[in-house]
């Protein structure tokens, strides 16, 4: 931890960085990882160095609240509550998503079943705008408009480079029960039910998640604290905890393990390294089983396609990146997963419930995010290629499945590709709302817009 001092001087030089960058040019960070999969156009022209803004500042047990810097990655956040006994609300699946980009840009885990989404953990913070302001932002201040319109605006709106989270209470380790279904129907149903008791064969549940292979092989993954553990597993080195899902009835982890359990595997996209084969995985170093290591490779075969040449030399048909979350109202998810199964070779795919815990504003209370009070929805998330068949475009598969969400009554994250016209996606997401507060934040535009930066991918 660093302390207010040190964390006041490290806001000052971004602030001063800010001033000195041409008038003309957009603002952008200067940052050397990234969980969002978007190819965006090469810029050349210096960003934002917020290095020093990755620290946790303090830590209150009392009142159960940490102060984080805006770029502190979560593996850094978790380490320093843990030893308190405490973690975050929600601690998205890998370690180097940063505090401030969950917030901005919407995270989701096992626990957002009943703690909602990481944003609404944050009591207050503090954010950068494109005026060059620091703003103190909270839910009833001054910029209360500004607060709810900051979730899912990806730093089109201001960059947070101070958060007060709220912190819960953990203990030493996470009993799994992997229960398995033969149907989409009897997972979903079952799923549903968890969410509205928070039990499952009379004991509370903490964490809920699922995976389905198949129509025919889904799982959930019913989860909750415990003081005590006859044995621990260990997924960090040759096992591979997604599939342990399909092996085990039940499994204990301890609690740090468990929050970072899809990291290791890249959930199981680390496949495409070959990294399920047994010698590749002996030869592969553990400290470098990481989604970070994985996601600068495939960015490196986007960048250079040194892989699809190779693929094109053989004759191999040119490949389609399908990298998406999506959201479905709970009362439709078996349907478009049927869909999915049907159209979509992808397998397997990721089940997380989620409902928003605030209540204090009925309907949507996240203006750009279209999440209703109230109602529970499952994020699906599947991340893989598929063939690009004759006659067909890279591209068209994401088409499909944007149209396909639209008809489920779903919505998407903004993480990765997107399609949308820009009158379609204003309308999905908050367009009115969003250019009130961002004329009223960032009047000279300073800031690329969210339909710039989402779709347009600049």
């Amino acid at each position: 931890m660093i302390g207010q001092q040190a964390h006041l001087t490290a806001v000052q030089r971004v602030r001063d960085q800010l001033a000195a960058l041409p008038k003309d040019q957009p603002v952008r960070l200067a940052k050397k990882t990234s969980n969002l999969f978007r190819n965006r156009e090469r810029i050349t022209s210096p960003g934002l160095d917020v290095t020093d803004l990755n620290h946790v500042i303090s830590i209150d047990p009392q009142q159960q609240t940490a102060d984080v810097q805006g770029m502190t990655t979560y593996e850094d956040l978790v380490a320093e509550t843990l030893p308190f006994g405490f973690m975050p609300y929600v601690v998205p699946q890998l370690r180097t998503i940063t505090l401030g980009g969950a917030v901005t840009g919407l995270g989701i885990e096992s626990s957002s079943f009943r703690m909602g989404l990481p944003h609404e953990s944050v009591v207050e913070l503090d954010v950068l705008t494109g005026a060059g302001e620091i703003l103190h932002v909270t839910p009833d201040g001054e910029h209360a408009d500004l607060f709810r319109a900051f979730p899912n605006s990806y730093g089109s709106l201001g960059y947070s480079v101070r958060l007060r989270i709220k912190l819960m209470p953990v203990k030493p380790y996470v009993r799994l029960q992997h229960v398995r279904f033969d149907d989409l129907e009897s997972c979903v149903s079952t799923m549903d039910q968890i969410v509205q008791t928070g039990e499952h064969d009379g004991r509370a549940v903490d964490f809920l998640d699922g995976v389905v292979f198949s129509q025919h092989e889904a799982y959930l993954v019913v989860a909750s604290f415990v003081d005590h553990a006859p044995y621990v597993s260990d997924y960090t080195g040759q096992q591979i905890y997604y599939r342990s899902i399909q092996q085990r009835a039940d499994d204990y982890l301890t609690t740090e393990d468990y929050i970072w359990r899809w990291d290791t595997d890249w959930f199981w996209c680390d496949g495409a390294l070959g990294l399920g084969r047994p010698m590749v995985r002996r030869l592969w170093p553990d400290r470098y089983k990481r989604s970070d290591v994985y996601s600068k490779i495939i960015r490196f075969e986007t960048t250079h396609g040194v892989k699809a040449r190779i693929d094109q030399w053989r004759g191999k048909p040119a490949r389609e990146r399908v990298i998406q979350d999506v959201e479905v109202p709970i009362a439709r998810t078996a349907e478009f997963l049927r869909w999915f199964t049907q159209n979509v070779p992808i397998s397997p795919v990721w089940l997380c419930p989620m409902r928003l815990v605030d209540h204090t504003v009925e309907g949507q209370p996240w203006p750009l995010y279209p999440m209703r009070t109230g109602e529970t929805y499952v994020n699906v998330g599947f991340w893989a290629t598929v063939p690009i068949i004759d006659g067909a475009q890279d591209g068209d598969v994401n088409r499909r499945i944007e149209q396909a969400v639209g008809q489920f009554d779903g919505h998407k994250s903004l993480y990765s590709d997107a399609y949308y016209d820009e009158d379609t996606f204003w309308q999905l997401y908050g367009g009115e709302t969003y250019q009130a507060i961002k004329k009223r934040y960032d009047p000279s535009g300073r800031l690329p817009d969210l339909y710039t930066k989402a779709v347009l991918r600049k």
